[in-house]
């Protein structure tokens, strides 16, 4: 059973970067999109970002700017560049990866960004 396994998560200051990493533990056939997503207490779970296997990036408008989608496929690897961090990016960060077959989900990461 391929997993997802996530790191960089933590607690900043405002204004303030982390990176978030995302590695399967084997091999992913026909891998569409990685990306992550977020949710916030009380909240739904939300697209942050995105990226194709030909490295078409897909950004929510709230962090447009500030955080940057990168991949690395020979790794099946994803990773999120957050800077300027506000304190309502705090949430859990989830990794994902959509192959031709299924969905895979990380077991998150938590975010607090503190103001």
């Amino acid at each position: 059973q391929v997993q997802l396994v996530e790191s960089g998560g933590g607690l900043v200051q405002a204004g303030g970067s982390l990176r978030l990493s995302c590695t399967a533990s084997g091999s992913i056939s026909r891998i569409n999109t990685l990306g992550w997503y977020r949710q916030a207490p009380g909240k739904q779970r939300e697209l942050v970002a995105a990226i194709t296997r030909g490295a078409i990036t897909n950004y929510a408008d709230s962090v447009k700017g500030r955080f940057t989608i990168s991949s690395d496929n020979a790794k099946n690897s994803v990773y999120l560049q957050m800077n300027s961090l506000k304190p309502e990016d705090t949430a859990v960060y989830y990794c994902n990866i959509y192959s031709l077959y299924r969905a895979y989900w990380g077991q998150g990461t938590q975010v607090t960004v503190s103001s």
